[in-house]
């Protein structure tokens, strides 16, 4: 099979008929893509491969044999009547599983997987009616009943149809599928903008969609409509039609304009979609109103509505938030779609900003929150994601709603397109991830290969290889978990006092830099060869939160670098509630093995809580209980689990 690089310029000017664009995106720099990056990295390598392999296939087993996901289109193909299975918004899942089968194209070629992806859109074709629209809930049960209800989820499966078009483009260069989409975004803007139409998206996603589409092929008709869908919220046409008097307009984050929220509310991946593709808009037109409110809804987000591991949505009741520090632990939500979700925003509000804290919780969700989603088999899945158990909690193979499987399997297989950014005048490392690519400053292309065993390790090796001698900015992150301060504001703090500083070094030798952001900034004239050596103390943290957030009162979690641990009966026989974690606790780290899965896991001498040896009364003892990252928790069978762990005696418990 071959895979061709992205699109050219020559080629999107020859194949898209691309319409003069009023607005030239001024975003601080652009994200590379990952369809110009390998990845070659010793945590995440094996995770791209199982999701290739084992995670896809799950995805094609349920979508093709054990639900009616594909058997819909081909029902709309064959124009017999036939009914309609499975959810209304069920075709998203098709959409969601062909964009991670375009990435995994990218990260692991593969003829047959790529043949499957043609024989789907083949099917997806067949189905789009001569209008554009396509939809196979509504072709199946009446064409009439179509764009009447705002909360079926129409806008939503196209915003996923749009997504998936432009990854299968950029990594094959097959415009099939993205012709489809480009007619039903047509379609959509004709029937809505254009007619001046009101609507509200019920389940955010067409907005940000739709500034991939416009990045993509510059047409700026896709702006103006992503702008539209998000003008369209908080004036009342949602009323009795999205929400009403038992689900206010709040859920999904029609209170106010979008412009004028300034508070997190409601379902929290409505809200993450919404909220990234507000953030695109802002950083490609530099709309005030825009860059205000995000950066106002994002300070209430995570100085007061996080979990420590970058997850967010406390609440079942209504898949999102409820009131401020209100972050249970063993009843924490923490939708895997929600912290997908925060890896989105959090990476246009850096294009936004160039401000690295956003990339401080983009890592934060992505190595935590979203990451425990997917079991170390590739096969079992989370969707939610407490942060305490008493051995209940099980992955599971499959969901009724699956949105999940597919979110996470195209997060893991686009990790390229979160690592390096660019402009005419810089090179950003966001993420210190194995790997390599070429990036082109001026007229010069600049190879770029970076090694590294991080997160359990915290060297950076950077090489730079520009085909003749290049001026340019190289922006290094300093992520906050360097300094005390383990996120944004004050809603978790170190308890430790950090002992060791960042240092960095070029070809052997330390170099002047400036901090700038939270980027070390390194300007010179680069030349072949240049290696830069970054070195970030990995030590162990106690983690405190302020006491407002009630369940982590007393309690500590556990911090290496941008892992958050937890402790697991399956490590501590069979117990993980028994334990105490004094104030002057010694920490030591240890090279450890979770099914296939190699991690470091931390170790102490701590207070256990046990029965005696005549199992008559309960005595205390130290002994050695060990951490493990929270991500690998729940391979091993049900087992109870903690991340905040307690430091007084009220809070220890024996679980049966």
């Amino acid at each position: 099979m071959t895979i061709r690089l992205p699109i050219l310029a020559t080629l999107l000017v020859s194949t898209i008929n691309l319409a003069t664009h009023a607005q030239v995106p001024v975003r601080r720099f652009e994200p590379v893509s990952f369809s110009q990056v390998t990845v070659t990295d010793h945590f995440w390598r094996p995770k791209l491969d199982k999701v290739a392999t084992a995670t896809l296939q799950a995805c094609i087993v349920q979508t093709e044999q054990k639900s009616g996901r594909i058997r819909n289109f081909e029902k709309v193909q064959r124009g017999k009547h036939e009914k309609h299975e499975g959810i209304y918004y069920d075709d998203s899942d098709v959409y969601k599983a062909l964009e991670a089968i375009a990435y995994s194209l990218k990260n692991r070629p593969d003829a047959e997987l790529e043949k499957k992806a043609d024989e789907w859109i083949d099917k997806i074709a067949a189905a789009q009616q001569p209008d554009g629209y396509l939809n196979t809930y509504y072709t199946l049960v009446g064409l009439d009943k179509r764009w009447t209800d705002m909360e079926k989820h129409e806008d939503y499966c196209a915003g996923h149809l749009i997504e998936a078009a432009v990854a299968y483009y950029n990594t094959t260069g097959k415009r099939k599928l993205l012709d489809v989409a480009i007619r039903f975004a047509d379609h959509i803007d004709a029937t809505f903008r254009q007619a001046n139409r009101p609507w509200v998206t019920g389940h955010q996603e067409i907005e940000l969609a739709l500034m991939k589409l416009y990045h993509q092929t510059r047409n700026d008709r896709y702006l103006k409509l992503a702008d539209w869908f998000l003008d369209q919220r908080g004036r009342g046409f949602g009323k009795g039609k999205i929400w009403d008097d038992w689900k206010n307009p709040d859920y999904c984050q029609d209170g106010l304009p979008v412009k004028a929220q300034k508070e997190i509310t409601g379902h929290a991946v409505r809200a993450m979609y919404l909220y990234t593709g507000a953030a695109d808009v802002a950083a490609t037109t530099q709309d005030a109103g825009y860059m205000n409110a995000m950066k106002t809804v994002w300070e209430d987000v995570v100085y007061r509505n996080m979990y420590i591991t970058g997850g967010i949505g406390s609440s079942g009741k209504n898949e999102g938030f409820s009131v401020d520090y209100d972050l249970p632990n063993e009843s924490a939500y923490c939708e895997t779609c929600a912290s997908v979700g925060m890896v989105f925003w959090n990476q246009r509000m850096n294009l936004l900003t160039g401000e690295a804290k956003y990339i401080d919780v983009l890592e934060r969700s992505l190595y935590n929150g979203a990451l425990d989603g997917l079991s170390l088999s590739g096969d079992r899945f989370f969707y939610g994601n407490p942060l305490a158990s008493s051995g209940n909690n099980a992955r599971s193979e499959w969901f009724g709603t699956a949105c999940c499987p597919s979110n996470i399997a195209r997060l893991v297989a686009s990790l390229g397109d979160y690592i390096y950014g660019k402009n005419d005048s810089g090179i950003w490392v966001n993420l210190y991830i194995g790997s390599n690519t070429t990036l082109k400053i001026g007229k010069t292309d600049v190879p770029l290969q970076m090694e590294t065993n991080y997160p359990w390790e915290g060297s950076v090796r950077l090489t730079v290889n520009p085909a003749r001698k290049t001026p340019y900015a190289l922006r290094l992150r300093i992520p906050g978990w360097v300094s005390n301060v383990p996120v944004p504001g004050d809603l978790y703090r170190f308890a430790d006092e950090s002992k060791a500083a960042f240092t960095i070094k070029l070809n052997g030798k330390p170099v002047e830099y400036k901090e700038e952001n939270g980027y070390a900034v390194i300007s010179r004239t680069w030349q072949k060869g240049d290696v830069i050596e970054l070195n970030l103390p990995m030590e162990v943290k106690r983690v405190a939160a302020r006491k407002e957030l009630v369940a982590a009162n007393d309690r500590v979690a556990i911090q290496r670098g941008p892992l958050v641990y937890c402790v697991e009966g399956a490590d501590n026989n069979g117990q993980a509630w028994n334990l105490l974690v004094p104030d002057q606790t010694t920490f030591t780290t240890q090279a450890y093995q979770v099914l296939t899965e190699p991690v470091v896991a931390i170790q102490a001498n701590l207070p256990v809580v046990g029965p005696s040896a005549d199992g008559t009364s309960v005595v205390t003892e130290k002994k050695t209980v060990t951490a493990i990252p929270y991500y690998v928790w729940a391979n091993r069978g049900k087992s109870p689990m903690q991340v905040w762990l307690p430091t007084k005696a009220k809070q220890v418990k024996l679980v049966d």
